[in-house]
């Protein structure tokens, strides 16, 4: 997934003070549908593009207990 320089990446509340971080897009996510997840520790690494459906249920799982982090 290309980003261009508008890009907002917000560090999740989950991560941790050791760099254990995940990050996304909510900018991007908001107006394509489409969520942007990326390492924290690798910004110009490579991201993942996930279905804002199907990554708001990941999170709910989470948040839930029904998956583990």
């Amino acid at each position: 997934m290309t980003h261009t320089g508008d890009d907002r990446w917000v560090t999740s509340t989950y991560s941790t003070a050791t760099g254990q971080c995940v990050q996304w897009d909510p900018t991007h996510a908001a107006a394509t549908g489409t969520v942007p997840v990326r390492d924290s520790k690798d910004p110009g690494g490579p991201s993942l593009a996930f279905d804002a459906r199907a990554w708001a249920s990941f999170i709910e799982g989470i948040k839930s207990g029904g998956i583990a982090a």
